[in-house]
């Protein structure tokens, strides 16, 4: 009977992890091949890449930190590399005021926020508990970025349509949370296994709601033009979704 070691189980699953990140990596290419062919970025943002490459250079930097992180250091670098890539020829084709929104942004997160986190670590905090110390900051940023999906969630569900969110896409983040939680389990990694249980649940919500309301007839979501432009309501105040205060002017009053 062949036994399984623990660490060439984590070996396993670091490695599939390692592919599964990997083609999450590049599932932005095929918009970015778009903005290169059209010359124009198309009104997309820039903050998912910023979000990314900053979540792969923390994890970059915790791996180093740590001792045989090989897995975790390979993959992230791979991952600073692409999103620098995406960020680079977005700012090529991005509109002026884009390409200083998302400088600015680079700057103050991915430079100065990484810069000062190196800096406050060295001086303030002792070198034994240097490598938890930027585990929790990992940590807390890798639930906020996987907590990000929840928008989308609610978009789906008030629009009943799952163009916003991609079933291969949900299927590919789900498994990827699976490959690394087993990964921080059995190297009994806390800072890595945690956060992908929330990973995981949000992963398997998308498609529950995939399945939900796929082929549901789309509910488009009112613009603030088509309310402005009905002037009949049959009762003396309204609150309205999605219409900014200051559309409204003066108090409410009885409309005829």
């Amino acid at each position: 009977m062949v036994f399984i070691k623990v660490h060439q189980l984590a070996f396993f699953f670091g490695l599939m992890g390692n592919i599964v990140s990997f083609g999450v990596f590049l599932s932005p290419v095929p918009t970015f091949y778009g903005i290169y062919k059209n010359k124009s970025s198309k009104g997309f943002q820039s903050i998912p890449y910023i979000c990314a490459l900053a979540s792969a250079t923390l994890l970059l930097y915790y791996g180093i930190m740590k001792t045989h992180a090989y897995l975790i250091i390979s993959i992230n670098t791979f991952g600073c590399f692409i999103e620098i890539s995406y960020l680079f020829l977005y700012i090529i084709y991005a509109p002026r005021e884009a390409k200083i929104f998302t400088l600015k942004l680079i700057v103050i997160c991915n430079i100065g926020g990484l810069g000062l986190l190196i800096l406050l670590v060295n001086l303030l905090v002792p070198k034994q508990h240097r490598v938890s110390t930027v585990g929790w900051v990992c940590a807390a940023y890798s639930l906020a970025v996987f907590a990000s999906p929840l928008s989308v969630m609610r978009k789906v569900i008030k629009t009943k349509s799952v163009e916003y969110m991609p079933f291969l896409l949900s299927l590919s983040l789900t498994l990827n949370a699976v490959m690394w939680f087993f990964y921080g389990l059995l190297i009994k990694d806390k800072f890595i296994a945690m956060p992908n249980i929330l990973g995981f649940l949000f992963g398997v919500a998308q498609m529950i709601l995939y399945m939900m309301y796929q082929g549901s007839t789309k509910t488009d979501l009112p613009t603030e033009n088509q309310l402005a432009n009905k002037t009949e309501v049959p009762i003396v105040a309204v609150e309205l979704p999605d219409v900014r205060s200051d559309n409204v002017e003066g108090p409410a009053r009885a409309m005829k």
